[in-house]
């Protein structure tokens, strides 16, 4: 399965942008485009949230009420990775933002029992 590792998190003032990478390692018989990619965070003593999710061939992309017209979610399928630009950044986005890939994409929500790999996180801090 394929191996994730989030980066680009870092310490951002209230309306500022940043943009999150997510590389996959995978097995000379895997392919990125074999999996629906998605973004979750969570903040310390709540329950990890989905935030956005798309397609293994990017045709669908979901986003949660909170990432509405705000973040965006892209793939780059050749150079295995998966993006989240987040622009209008407010102190309730601070968090670890993790990256999943998992095998199952659904229309109107994120299931976090849908995806099999996950990275480590990365931190978002949002100052106001």
């Amino acid at each position: 399965r394929v191996q994730v590792v989030e980066s680009g998190g870092g310490l951002v003032q209230a309306g500022g942008s940043l943009r999150l990478t997510c590389t996959g390692s995978l097995t000379t018989t895997d392919r990125f485009d074999y999996y629906a990619m998605a973004w979750f965070r969570q903040t310390p003593g709540k329950e990890r949230e989905g935030v956005a999710c798309i397609k293994w061939d990017g045709s669908e992309l979901y986003y949660t009420d909170s990432a509405k017209g705000r973040f965006t979610i892209s793939r780059d399928d050749a150079k295995n990775t998966l993006f989240l630009q987040l622009n209008s950044l407010e102190p309730e986005d601070t968090a670890m933002y993790y990256c999943a890939a998992g095998r199952k994409f659904r229309e109107y929500t994120i299931e976090e029992s849908d995806f099999i790999s996950w990275g480590q996180g990365t931190q978002v801090t949002v100052s106001s």
